[in-house]
């Protein structure tokens, strides 16, 4: 598979929680280092995602936004 996005980050599933329509992933990068992302439930549930799966999170985004106290 070949992408665009050039933010490619690869861990491992370590929690997924289903709601009605959405599911929230949590994806491990290295230890004490996540991202979450939340997608369709359908999708989740399509592409098997459990805890211990190894995901990639692809991050596509024109824009970051940066804040501190």
């Amino acid at each position: 598979m070949q992408l665009s996005a050039r933010n490619v980050l690869k861990g491992r599933i370590t929690q997924v929680t289903h709601g009605a329509v959405e599911s929230e992933v949590v994806i491990e990068l290295s230890p004490g280092v996540s991202v979450v992302a939340t997608i369709t439930k359908a999708s989740a549930e399509g592409m098997g995602l459990a805890p211990g799966k190894v995901a990639h999170a692809i991050i596509k985004a024109s824009n970051v936004i940066v804040g501190v106290e």
